[in-house]
């Protein structure tokens, strides 16, 4: 059995230890199993509060039996879809990221991904007036490529700072960064980063491949390792902070010339949905295609025009052009 202790998860601080105790709740298996409502009333705390506890204890320790019931109610008060901004894609996901989940694109260099990435971020922060995450691993994103999109979007200086203040980001450019970036952010850094910008409903990214692929094969066998805790954490903050998780991912050929995903089949489960993003053979635009889906058939394929940047309610007319990457 695992005691409860003062800083064991967000919100189980010394007094409401003190209170569980007396409530003769003293370890996670007691809590888990016990009747949040009651239990809620019995200590005179918040509902809320206790139920996001639980759910955090059930994720961090032993799996305990959970209701179907239970997990549905959760669904569905903690699930949001986010437009990418890039109708087509939208309709290929789905409608769109959905919070709690890990969406992940894989393509080669100049497929598109970053791009796809940029636009979620102006999206999300502009239109939903949420927040977002960006990690950088690449050193790829600049301000000055978000405020072009935001040009697109508005005339209003004002309007566009304010959504450039709600996209926070990172750089790291090794997995030991990446993985203290990820820490920082699940003990407190994405509360803050929610501050006076809207919550933070997107976590991006870039490219998680790049920090991790040169630390596998070979005699490098903490890389496996790493890789997951990678995965780990990633999981964890999809899931307890209801936040869409977007990665990018490279590409590779296997012996009989077939494209497939970067980092293996130990990383292939890691993602929820996966989008492989290649040129197409008109022009500019790029194909989607679907190959990881819990909704969708998979196989299925859009194409993306990804120098236009198109509102998803505006009419056909109402596109307008991107300069070239």
């Amino acid at each position: 059995m695992v005691v409860l202790r003062d800083g064991m998860c967000p919100g189980l601080e010394e007094e409401l230890l003190r209170q569980l105790r007396a409530a003769d709740v003293k370890t996670v298996e007691d809590l888990v199993s016990s009747d949040i409502e009651e239990l809620a009333r019995r200590c005179s705390v918040s509902y809320k509060a206790l139920f996001a506890i639980r759910r955090v204890l059930l994720a961090q320790h032993a799996a305990f039996p959970v209701s179907g019931a239970d997990l549905y109610q959760e669904l569905l008060s903690s699930t949001a879809i986010l437009s990418t901004g890039i109708p087509r894609l939208d309709k290929l996901l789905d409608s769109g990221l959905y919070t709690g989940e890990i969406t992940e694109l894989c393509g080669g260099p100049g497929s598109g991904k970053s791009q796809v990435c940029f636009s979620v971020s102006v999206n999300v922060s502009f239109h939903l007036k949420q927040s977002v995450i960006y990690v950088d691993t690449t050193g790829g994103l600049t301000a000055g490529r978000m405020l072009q999109m935001l040009r697109t979007e508005t005339s209003s200086s004002e309007q566009q700072m304010e959504a450039l203040q709600r996209i926070r980001i990172f750089r790291a450019f090794d997995v030991y960064a990446l993985l203290d970036v990820l820490h920082g952010l699940g003990g407190g850094l994405l509360q803050q980063a929610s501050i006076g910008g809207g919550s933070v409903k997107a976590l991006i990214v870039d490219s998680v491949s790049a920090v991790i692929a040169p630390l596998l094969g070979g005699k490098q066998s903490e890389g496996m390792s790493l890789m997951v805790q990678v995965a780990g954490v990633l999981k964890t903050l999809a899931k307890d902070f209801s936040v869409a998780v977007l990665v990018t991912n490279h590409v590779s050929r296997s012996a009989s010339g077939e494209v497939q995903p970067g980092l293996g089949a130990s990383w292939s489960h890691i993602p929820r949905t996966r989008v492989l993003l290649e040129r197409a053979d008109r022009g500019p635009l790029r194909r989607a295609t679907l190959t990881k889906s819990s909704r969708q058939p998979c196989l299925l394929t859009e194409e993306l025009d990804l120098q236009l940047w198109t509102r998803p309610e505006s009419p056909p007319s109402g596109k307008r052009k991107l300069p070239d990457s």
